[in-house]
């Protein structure tokens, strides 16, 4: 059920952006649709900047064309404003949100706007005061909270980000992407320990995603230890497991948790699961290599012998 669910979506889905790219070519060719193309652009949330901004700008200079849109027009200058700052073009990005401020003074959609151009033009500080200014008056708003977050990175100050990240997380802790973006962050920051709890809650959230299991498996063989390596290996199997034994990165991490183990305990207390394991992903290994990479096929063997696993 959930299968054929999730197939139709992805019918649907390859329909619309066939759609959109047969719309793109015929008003990009004066063929007209161009209304309804960036209408179907901002329904997929498509981002495609160049057309958008060439297309929406041809509307909005044409008084006849934008009378006829109504309120949709203001619609499209929040459209056009985006893919112009997309596109670098802030003195079109600017004219744009400046109507949006005459038309809607005091709004906090326009103010995000603003924000934004700040931005774009890399003026961190007046970024960061636009968005203070928001939330002030609305501490839930999560576009925001993002933009925060992303400044912070942009300056390459992931501590910042991280401590940011923490905050979003305390009004949202329900988004599993800002966890995944935590952990890399703690990664990136070779903070292992914070970066695991951030991929067990993830796992508790989202137990059947193998690329929570691959990495939580991965942070634990980076910090290393007897019991973080067995752990890992349970990880890196369930990966395997979850993506029926086609993931070679889990096959490796098998690999490399098993030596390690070895080399810890030299030999003492093998459990015969554990054998069995690593012989039956070394064979898993050895066999997606002769299928795919026949002339690394020997590589791979040399260096399963070096690990003492074939």
């Amino acid at each position: 059920m959930a299968a054929a669910a999730a197939s139709a979506a992805a019918a649907t889905a390859a329909e619309d952006e066939a759609r959109l790219l047969r719309l793109e070519e015929q008003a990009g060719h004066g063929g007209g649709g161009a209304w309804e193309y960036l209408c179907l652009a901002r329904r997929l949330r498509a981002r495609r900047p160049e057309p958008v901004l060439r297309l929406g700008l041809a509307l909005l200079n044409d008084s006849s064309a934008r009378s006829r849109l109504a309120s949709e027009q203001w619609t499209l200058y929040e459209q056009v404003a985006v893919a112009a700052m997309d596109c670098q073009r802030l003195d079109v990005a600017k004219d744009c949100i400046g109507v949006l401020s005459k038309q809607f003074p005091g709004s906090m959609r326009v103010g995000r706007l603003e924000a934004l151009l700040f931005e774009a033009k890399g003026e961190w500080a007046d970024a960061e005061r636009a968005y203070a200014l928001i939330l002030e008056n609305n501490p839930f708003d999560q576009i925001v909270h993002k933009r925060k977050i992303a400044i912070a990175k942009a300056q390459g100050d992931m501590a910042l980000a991280v401590e940011y990240l923490n905050k979003y997380l305390e009004l949202f802790m329900a988004d599993h992407d800002a966890w995944r973006e935590l952990a890399e962050a703690y990664v990136a920051l070779q903070m292992y320990k914070q970066a695991a709890f951030c991929y067990e809650e993830l796992i508790l959230a989202q137990p059947t995603v193998p690329l929570y299991h691959l990495s939580y498996a991965e942070v634990l063989y980076t910090m290393g230890g007897l019991e973080n390596l067995q752990t890992a290996r349970k990880y890196y199997a369930s990966t395997i497991q979850l993506t029926g034994g086609k993931n070679t990165r889990a096959l490796f991490g098998v690999c490399l948790c098993s030596s390690a183990i070895n080399q810890l305990t030299k030999g003492r207390n093998k459990e015969e699961e554990s054998s069995e394991l690593q012989s039956l992903a070394a064979e898993a290994l050895l066999k997606d290599y002769k299928q795919r990479a026949p002339s690394k096929e020997a590589l791979i063997t040399s260096l399963l012998k070096n690990m003492k696993l074939s």
